[in-house]
C-alpha cells in the first residue's frame, strides 16, 4: 500500500469547514485554524499603501549611493549591493557575555553584531523588480555574510521587513543580518526539533516534509532546487516556506546552479505575492540555517553547541500580515495568551497565490533594469519636483 500524503476526502472536507488545530512539527507547537471566520465583517482598523511611485534616487534617503547617512557617515557611489556595520545596532562584538543569576532573576550580556545590506543602488526597486542577476548578487552576499560572521557568532540571522506595515525604517531595497552568541528562541525551537527527528528517523524533517508537499494542495512554487508551498501549520494569512530540495545546511554551502534557481524562484513568489491584491506586498521574511558550532557548550538554551548539523535543512519563511488588500492579521488576544489562529485555511492561501501571476507589471520606471543610479542621482539632483 503507497503512503498517504493528505488526510482522506471525507477528513480533508472537514479542514475546509470546521474548526480544528493543526501541528507543527517545525517547533512543536499546536494551532488553531477556524475556517468559517473568513466570512465575518469587518469595521475595525483598514491598511493603507502608498501608490505614488518612488524616485530611481532620493536625495533624502541615507541609504541611496553617495548620500549622508544619520551619523554623518557618506555613503559610497556603490553600484550593486553595499553592506555597512548598522549606525544602530542592537548588538555589538565587543559586549561581554557575562551573567547574572538571583533566584528566578537571569540575565546575560550578548555579543553580535548588525550589518545593513543595500540590494540595489536604485531606490524605486524591490526583489521582485529586481533581474535574476541582480538578486544573485543579494543571494551570494546573504552567503558571505553568514560565512563571515558564523566565525565568530553562533546563530546569523539574515531577514527583511518589507514595506510600512512591518516598520520598515526605510523604502530603499535592503535587509539586514544579525549574528548573535547564543541560540535565539526560534532558532532553538527548531534545531530542538530537528534534532529529534533526525535521531529518531535519521531523516531530515523539511526533506521529508517537501517529498510529501511535492503533488499537494499547498505548493506554489517548485523548481529543481527548492519548493515554495503555504506549510500545513501556517499562522500568518499567506505565509509561505521556501525549502531546499537537496541536503544543505546554510546559504554557503550553496553551489552556483542552487544559487540561481534560488534567485529566480524568489523573483516568482514575490511577484504573486506583489499581483495577489495589487500592490507591493509587505512582509518579513528571513532564512534559518544550521547554527555554527563554536566547539564551546551552550548551556543557555538548555543544550550543548551542535556536534553536528546533518538534522538541519535549510529554508526560508515568508511571514506576511495581509489577509485582504487593506486588513492585517493582528496577532492579539487569543494568539498571545493561548495559541497561533487562522482563519483562511492554508489550501485556500495556496491556491490564490498560485492563481497570482508571477509575471510582474512594473512601473515605467522600474521596467529599465540597467538604468546607472549615478545618471539618476545627478538628474534628480536638477529636477525641483524630486523628492517632494
Amino acid at each position: 500500500m503507497s503512503e498517504r500524503h493528505e488526510p482522506d476526502g471525507e477528513a480533508f472536507d472537514r479542514l475546509r469547514t470546521e474548526p480544528h488545530r493543526r501541528f507543527n512539527p517545525l517547533i512543536d507547537e499546536w494551532l488553531l485554524v477556524s475556517a468559517g471566520r473568513t466570512r465575518r465583517p469587518w469595521q475595525g482598523r483598514k491598511e493603507t499603501h502608498p501608490r505614488d511611485a518612488s524616485p530611481v534616487f532620493d536625495p533624502g534617503c541615507y541609504l541611496c549611493p553617495g548620500n549622508v547617512r544619520a551619523n554623518g557617515e557618506r555613503n559610497p557611489e556603490y553600484e550593486s549591493t553595499f553592506v555597512f556595520t548598522n549606525d544602530f545596532s542592537a548588538l555589538h562584538p565587543d559586549t561581554p557575555t557575562d551573567r547574572i543569576e538571583v533566584g528566578l532573576l537571569r540575565a546575560e550580556g550578548e555579543a553580535g553584531a548588525c550589518h545593513v545590506l543595500c540590494f540595489s543602488p536604485r531606490h524605486d526597486l524591490t526583489l521582485a523588480l529586481m533581474g535574476a542577476e541582480a538578486v544573485g548578487r543579494v543571494v551570494d552576499v546573504w552567503a558571505d555574510e553568514t560565512a563571515e560572521l558564523g566565525r565568530r557568532f553562533r546563530w546569523v540571522q539574515v531577514f527583511e521587513n518589507r514595506g510600512q506595515i512591518m516598520g520598515a525604517s526605510n523604502p530603499h531595497p535592503h535587509g539586514q543580518v544579525w549574528a548573535g552568541s547564543a541560540l535565539p528562541r526560534e532558532a532553538a525551537k527548531e534545531d530542538g526539533a530537528q534534532r529529534r527527528y533526525h535521531a529518531r528517523t535519521g531523516r531530515r524533517l523539511l526533506l521529508n516534509y517537501a517529498t510529501q508537499e511535492l503533488d499537494g494542495p499547498r505548493v506554489v512554487e517548485v523548481n529543481d532546487d527548492w519548493l515554495v508551498v503555504v506549510p500545513f501549520w501556517a499562522a500568518w494569512p499567506y505565509e509561505t516556506l521556501l525549502v531546499a530540495r537537496r541536503p544543505v545546511e546554510r546559504l554557503p554551502d550553496l553551489g552556483a546552479a542552487q544559487r540561481d534557481s534560488l534567485s529566480r524562484i524568489l523573483i516568482r513568489l514575490l511577484t504573486r505575492y506583489d499581483n495577489l491584491f495589487g500592490l507591493s506586498f509587505p512582509y518579513s521574511m528571513g532564512w534559518h540555517q544550521a547554527p555554527f558550532d563554536l566547539g564551546v557548550g551552550d548551556d543557555r538554551n538548555g543544550a550543548d553547541a551542535p556536534e553536528s548539523a546533518a538534522h538541519w535543512q535549510l529554508h526560508a519563511h515568508f511571514l506576511p500580515p495581509l489577509l485582504r488588500a487593506h486588513v492585517r492579521k493582528f496577532m492579539v488576544g487569543y494568539e498571545l495568551l493561548a495559541e497561533a489562529q487562522r482563519d483562511l485555511t492554508a489550501e485556500q492561501a495556496a491556491e490564490e497565490l498560485r492563481n497570482a501571476s508571477p509575471v510582474h507589471r512594473p512601473a515605467e520606471d522600474a521596467s529599465i533594469p540597467g538604468r546607472d543610479a549615478r545618471t539618476a542621482r545627478h538628474t534628480a539632483a536638477r529636477s525641483p519636483s524630486t523628492g517632494d
